[in-house]
């Protein structure tokens, strides 16, 4: 049974989290809003008779379940897809640390928008550039300080966020950095360095066997300025 995944097409947004697990469980799933537009998307997200309609994509489509909000969406797959350990403790950690990652992604977000998604970005340029400078010199360095630090009080390993075994928390860390990267590539140049365990996690999840053809095929789309992750030159410092 292939998973259905409803997100908007042309944007990696937060739906690309859920991709990045697909791809690494290496099973059969329809990205809906890519192959067959965003109609598909919105009969689905706004149809009749779904008794836990979805506040936002993304949401995932698992026979009869629809299942929405990210974090949810990877707890659901990685209980099935060996992407999480099995204690209850653990898997709790694990989505600890997811909502973390969705805290990053809607400062992210924030930086170009500040003043919320009504308003253009070009209708809030002073705003978001104050806003910016605060997130690359305080709110970025905070939350990967935070996953450095994860990692080195890891008992198993230095290598992953959980346990001793790739976990979705690790493949959610890799799209962060690579977010980042392209967003504010000037700032992460300057800090990445004082990083090396979070950028070792990033490198890692990069070269496994899926993820690697994953990122190399027409099935990622690429950072652009309609996602979360926008890169404005004016914004990077």
């Amino acid at each position: 049974m292939a998973y259905e995944l409803y997100y908007w097409p042309g944007i990696q947004g937060r739906g690309e989290f859920v991709r990045l697990a697909l791809e690494e469980a290496g099973v059969d799933y329809v990205d809906v809003g890519r192959q067959q537009g965003a109609e598909a998307l919105m009969r689905m997200w706004d149809g009749p008779g779904i008794d836990t309609p979805s506040f936002a994509p993304p949401f995932l489509k698992h026979g009869k379940r629809i299942i929405g909000q990210t974090a949810n969406i990877l707890a659901y797959l990685g209980e099935r897809h060996g992407l999480v350990p099995k204690s209850e403790a653990a898997r709790l950690w694990t989505q600890q640390i997811q909502l973390t990652v969705a805290d990053l992604v809607t400062e992210a977000h924030d930086v170009h928008h500040p003043l919320g998604g009504d308003f253009y970005y070009e209708d809030q340029k002073p705003e978001a550039k104050r806003r910016a400078k605060v997130f690359r010199e305080v709110r970025i360095p905070r939350y990967l300080e935070w996953f450095e630090t994860i990692l080195t009080r890891n008992p198993k390993t230095d290598k992953h966020l959980v346990g001793a075994r790739l976990s979705y928390a690790d493949l959610s860390l890799f799209q962060v950095v690579a977010g980042l990267r392209y967003a504010f590539p000037k700032a992460m140049a300057r800090v990445q360095p004082e990083y090396e365990r979070v950028i070792g996690v990033h490198d890692s999840v990069a070269a496994r066997a899926r993820i690697k053809a994953y990122l190399a095929s027409n099935r990622r789309i690429a950072f652009n300025e309609d996602g979360i992750f926008r890169h404005y030159p004016e914004l990077d410092g």
